[in-house]
């Protein structure tokens, strides 16, 4: 509360973006956690603002009707605010200004956030994800891989969990001998076991080979790793970055493998862009979103201009190589970028999506976020800016991960038990710092910070509530909830994601969802289903030889199908 000089203002105006004219007058409120607007009206209408979640704001000129305040958030809301006195406005925009950027992690709002549970149901909320179960789902064998205890304490790599699973066959010296050549010690480990070839996905970090440098530990490891899938004497290693970003690695004792070290491997570049390119074309897509009015070609330039669904396409195409080596080949693969968090992350979560049914499940795709994001060690409070620090290190990584979820789900309508809502929820939660799942850049920080006896876990809210997250199209007994995803990543495959990017659009009455109609098709579907039950039910009599006729209901529920498939 030190940071706030005046905690109410009253008289300001909440501006509609499409319609300035149209605003409501009420009273603001700041707190040490929220910025609150109150309507005046009847309804006493309340907008609370989460000051994590705030991205930046901007003052604008003053006018003869008061000083215009812009409150951007990380989830794309925008909110324009008139205040009367310029003096009250500098006072509101400090403020917001220093709230929004905690310095250290004790200010973040997780650690004062209460939902009223006592210690034992927070404790048993933070055991909701088991990723040692998740492993044993896997089926992974356990005469070729098992835990290694060698990070115990995290002695080995400090961003890596303590428990990581490697090839049976690679001895003790052989592991550390890796971690000791790649970057920041992130060696070759299981990230995905596929049970039907045995082929499993592998990520580490760039090896630090530079010019000619090699390491036999890290040779015989990828050896290892191969070995461990009895079907194929191959494996792929996927750098995901562009070949001239890895190339230039080189120069500062880094780079790629060379296959000619590395016995039956195969090298594959991708082209994802680095986090800078990422971060630059996002916020291009903002300020397409931003234009009040704009055009059709305003809005198609800009979307293009932005290179943002190019970059999409990028990271669904890493996913889909890897799904297909391993699905329809056999193939094993090692993935690695730079450091092995950002992009490394992106392309095997996309490739498990596509892989296995569980992942396109609501508990999956937690288990994916705790498995392949949390444990691993991607760096969530540097890219979502949770403490103020160095702008360069802030990029939409996960962003686009939950999009490629998102284009999936249009062209696969039925295989994804969640919607949209829980995607946009997901991201939300990222950045807003009110559970403690997101906090901290790897296992070794959230333990320091003992978040779980001082935060608590965002999953079991989330599945108390996932009757909001259901997709109703979504059947387990549908051919796309089964097996592997085939999508298409040609141009006209891509959507602009106006449910995250169109937030802005306040004023736009809303509708009735697609979920809501498909909602009513469905129980209508069951009303017929049951009509049609009751009619199999009653013997027809027949003529002998004569064709029986479809009944009433029968008609009905078959153009009811038709519609449904039409859908």
């Amino acid at each position: 509360m030190e940071h706030i000089t005046t905690p109410k203002v009253e008289n300001v105006r909440m501006i509609d973006r499409l319609t300035p004219r149209k605003s409501t007058v009420g009273t603001l409120y700041l707190s040490s956690t929220h910025t609150i607007f109150v309507e005046n009206s009847e309804a006493r209408k309340e907008t609370w603002v989460l000051h994590s979640l705030v991205y930046n704001v901007e003052r604008l000129p003053t006018n003869p009707s008061g000083s215009p305040l812009i409150i951007r958030c990380k989830n794309f809301l925008v909110y324009r605010l008139l205040i009367p006195q310029e003096k009250d406005c500098l006072d509101v925009l400090a403020s917001l200004t220093r709230l929004s950027r905690p310095e250290r992690y004790g200010e973040l709002f997780c650690f004062s956030f209460n939902p009223n549970l006592d210690k034992e149901l927070r404790e048993k909320a933070w055991g909701f994800i088991d990723l040692k179960a998740e492993f044993n789902r896997m089926g992974i064998p356990s005469n070729l891989w098992h835990v290694t205890a060698a990070n115990h304490e995290y002695r080995l790599c400090d961003t890596y969990p303590s428990e990581l699973f490697v090839p049976k066959s690679a001895s003790p010296a052989v592991i550390v001998g890796s971690a000791k050549f790649r970057s920041r010690g992130r060696l070759p480990i299981l990230s995905y076991f596929h049970r039907d070839t045995s082929a499993s996905i592998c990520r580490s970090s760039q090896p630090l080979s530079g010019f000619s440098a090699r390491s036999s530990d890290d040779e015989q490891m990828l050896q290892a790793i191969m070995k461990s899938n009895p079907v194929s004497e191959l494996m792929y290693v996927v750098d995901t970055r562009p070949k001239l970003n890895a190339m230039a690695n080189r120069a500062a004792g880094k780079g790629y493998e060379n296959e000619d070290h590395y016995t039956n491997t195969k090298l594959q570049f991708i082209g994802i862009e680095n986090i800078h390119v990422m971060r630059n074309s996002q916020q291009k897509l903002i300020d397409v979103g931003e234009l009040a009015a704009p055009s059709m070609s305003d809005f198609l330039w800009g979307l293009e201009n932005s290179g943002w669904l190019k970059h999409i396409k990028a990271v669904l195409d890493a996913g889909i190589f890897i799904a297909k080596a391993v699905a329809e080949d056999g193939v094993s693969v090692l993935v690695h970028c730079s450091d092995g968090w950002d992009r490394t992350a992106q392309a095997c979560s996309v490739a498990s999506v596509l892989l296995d049914p569980y992942y396109r499940t609501i508990k999956g795709l937690m288990v994916l976020f705790e498995k392949d994001w949390v444990s691993f060690g991607h760096k969530f409070s540097h890219r979502y800016a949770h403490l103020d620090g160095d702008p360069k290190e802030v990029s939409p990584v996960m962003d686009q991960f939950l999009e490629c979820v998102w284009q999936l789900m249009q062209q696969f309508p039925c295989a994804f038990e969640f919607n949209e809502r829980f995607l946009i929820q997901l991201h939300t939660h990222i950045y807003s710092c009110q559970y403690g799942n997101f906090i901290g850049n790897c296992q070794k920080e959230r333990r320091d910070l003992r978040l779980q006896e001082r935060t608590h876990s965002l999953w079991p809210h989330l599945w108390e509530n996932r009757a909001e997250y259901t997709n109703p199209l979504y059947r387990t007994d549908h051919s796309q909830t089964q097996g592997v995803l085939k999508p298409l990543t040609t141009a006209y495959c891509f959507k602009f994601w106006k449910g995250m990017y169109g937030r802005a659009e306040k004023s736009v009455a809303s509708h009735q969802s697609p979920a809501d109609c498909l909602n009513v098709v469905r129980e209508e579907s069951q009303q017929l289903e049951e009509e049609l039950s009751t009619h199999q039910e009653v013997p027809r009599e027949t003529d002998a030889g004569q064709e029986t006729c479809p009944t009433e209901g029968e008609e009905n529920f078959r153009g009811e199908e038709e519609d449904q498939q039409a859908v």
